[in-house]
């Protein structure tokens, strides 16, 4: 399913586009389903938060999740995504981020692009982020924010935060690698108060509301952020990032894990539209 020219114009000026119940309530269930199974999984690939116990983020599962795996070849999501990349796309990241009810914490102002650009030597953002909601997401659990326009900035170079600082953020293996802190509550490249400020009094702000089964695409220079759930409403989101086939990271030093990064290259070819729904006999 490819774009308007209303759409891309949409998301080029703004630097996202949201397009409500793209996927079906059975669809978001089929994946939902999936989540239980990875949850219990004593894996790196699994964050916490600072509490030890609550499940931040899940990461990779693509790669040995035949539903996750299938949407990220999903069309609705590919075409897109090779339309504002303007190229052919191989999937460089794959997350999952669970806002559990009462728990979830927040996300740090912060832009994408400056940690795939310093931790793993990506040239250029080239490369486009496209979340799926599996729940609700409001005014009251955590949302989304942004700061529309914020990607005509470009990259803002900042420092990382003192390193020195303990991360309290761990994955449920119970160590605590350097990476971490790309994940954790203290993001290691997040926004200054008052550069948001700043920001925010240029673009404005807005907050993303949205029923389950919509995806947002946005810019992986847009300045975004999420404040912590206090509700009783959880909210988990699968975001996959698609990297142009051009745009393959330079070596570095210390590189993250595959799970993290990926170095299959490989093209994406899309599936049918209809690729979900072969779960459903197996899973409903």
């Amino acid at each position: 399913m490819y774009l308007t020219e209303e759409q891309l114009s949409i998301y080029k000026n703004k630097g996202f586009l949201l397009l409500s119940e793209y996927f079906s309530r059975t669809e978001v269930e089929i994946m939902k389903a999936e989540l239980s199974a990875l949850s219990t999984e004593n894996s790196p690939k699994k964050i916490l938060e600072k509490d030890g116990k609550t499940i931040r983020s899940l990461h990779g599962s693509h790669s040995n999740n035949d539903v996750f795996n299938c949407l990220t070849r999903h069309p609705f999501i590919v075409e897109p995504a090779m339309q504002i990349v303007g190229n052919q796309v191989y999937i460089y990241q794959f997350k999952v981020n669970l806002k559990a009810a009462f728990t979830g914490d927040i996300w740090k102002w912060h832009q994408d692009y400056i940690y795939w650009r310093k931790e793993d030597g990506m040239q250029r953002p080239q490369v486009v982020n496209a979340m799926c909601l599996l729940d609700d997401m409001n005014e009251f659990n955590g949302p989304l924010f942004l700061i529309p326009g914020s990607h005509k900035e470009e990259m803002i170079d900042i420092t990382a935060d003192n390193p020195r600082v303990k991360n309290t953020n761990t994955n449920s293996s119970g160590d605590n690698p350097a990476w971490v802190s790309s994940f954790s509550a203290n993001l290691k490249y997040s926004l200054s108060q008052e550069l948001v400020v700043d920001l925010v009094s240029k673009y404005g702000i807005t907050f993303i509301k949205a029923v389950a089964g919509s995806v947002l695409f946005f810019d992986s220079n847009i300045v975004h952020a999420s404040s912590n759930n206090i509700s009783p409403f959880g909210r988990s989101t699968v975001i996959i990032t698609y990297n142009s086939i051009e745009n393959i990271p330079l070596p570095v030093q210390n590189p993250r894990p595959d799970f993290l990064v990926s170095k299959d290259y490989r093209p994406v070819t899309p599936l049918a539209r209809n690729a979900l729904s072969q779960f459903s006999r197996i899973k409903l």
